[in-house]
């Protein structure tokens, strides 16, 4: 049976995917700092779909907790078939307003993380020539918001890069590209749903069947929806200026 190890899997679209490779057979391993919440998510996992679940506490900006996560990812006797690298992390204030311990735990989570576990998972995927690997990333690192966006350009970039130089090893790696997303992520946040329109909020399970499907069709990058689709592509044709003026949707 596969094993999908996922990061920030007690919420979102974290949960959203435990919850859905679970019900394909999936055994899951859950990473998540709330220790509670990852009893209870495993719980009920283990009742609603007969698989074993695995319970990994870490936290992500911990260097000695995320090298925890690196080694159950490194271990070729406890073999995991998908790594999904959800953990997120934002912040609401501007770059000169957040204080320099923050910005660099938003870089610990959403960079290092992503690109240490990913380097742990290839080495044994690479060595028996099979496995995946799906970096959440965002459709903000295709536009000027940030150093949450300049993270989500690294993923994305850093994803495209590895779907090209380890096919040939028989690893697939792609970048899930979401927008807004009807989860808690905005909540912490202290961000409102109103901050963005009503029409720009995904559903987290969609989205989630709708990456999977695409990593079945070895895509190297996931962007749902029409519109988020045509957010990416026009991106690349209007003016740096023009798209820096809406950087303020969705964080009032």
């Amino acid at each position: 049976m596969a094993t999908a190890l996922i990061t920030g899997a007690t919420a979102g679209i974290g949960l959203s995917f435990a919850r859905e490779l679970a019900s394909r057979g999936y055994d899951i391993v859950l990473v998540a700092r709330d220790v509670q919440r990852l009893q209870e998510t495993a719980a009920h996992l283990r009742t609603a779909y007969d698989v074993d679940t695995e319970v990994l506490p870490a936290d992500l900006t911990n260097r000695d907790q995320l090298g925890t996560v690196e080694a159950r990812l490194a271990d070729p006797n406890r073999p995991i078939d998908l790594l999904v690298s959800n953990a997120g992390f934002g912040l609401k204030k501007p770059f000169l307003v957040n204080s320099v311990e923050a910005e660099q735990q938003m870089l610990d989570v959403l960079v290092v993380a992503v690109m240490r576990l990913m380097h742990a998972a290839l080495g044994p995927m690479s060595a028996r020539g099979s496995g995946a690997i799906i970096n959440v990333s965002s459709v903000a690192g295709y536009l000027p918001r940030g150093t949450y966006s300049a993270a989500k350009a690294y993923v994305t970039s850093l994803s495209r890069w590895a779907h090209t130089e380890y096919a040939g090893k028989g690893v697939r790696v792609m970048a899930l590209c979401p927008g807004f997303v009807k989860t808690e992520f905005h909540e912490r946040m202290q961000v409102s749903r109103k901050s963005a329109p009503g029409f720009m909020w995904l559903d987290a399970d969609r989205l989630v069947r709708d990456a999977l499907d695409d990593l079945d069709a070895n895509k190297s990058v996931s962007v749902p929806s029409a519109l988020y689709k045509t957010i990416v592509g026009a991106s690349k044709f209007v003016p740096f200026d023009s798209i820096h003026r809406f950087q303020r949707i969705g964080r009032r």
